[in-house]
């Protein structure tokens, strides 16, 4: 079951990450890191849907291989902070456009 839950961890972790393609760029610039190599999560965007999808099922097969192996007592807490972490990715991508507003905003 451990490995369910190191699945769901790892696909929450990079829908995370994809999430933040867009409105990352926006803060370094902010912080002053900028730079060319920025460009790069522009190709990231393009597979952010996709990637929030495989994060979101395998968060929700580890919540139901918890329930039918009668594990979801000794997970639950596990299996929550996962579900945040895929619930966020999935707010940062669609309040994107509002987040870099702000960001630009604070230059």
């Amino acid at each position: 079951m451990k490995k369910y839950v190191s699945l769901s961890y790892l696909g929450s972790v990079s829908a995370l990450g994809v999430a933040t393609c867009c409105v990352l760029p926006m803060a370094m610039m902010l912080l002053g890191l900028g730079g060319s190599w920025l460009a790069i999560f522009g190709k990231i965007a393009a597979a952010s849907y996709y990637v929030l999808a495989i994060s979101t099922v395998l968060v929700a097969v580890s919540w139901f291989v918890a329930h039918r192996n009668g594990t979801l007592a000794n997970l639950k807490w596990w299996l929550v902070g996962s579900t945040a972490i895929t619930a966020l990715a999935w707010v940062l991508v669609f309040n994107e456009a509002q987040i870099n507003n702000y960001l630009i905003m604070q230059m």
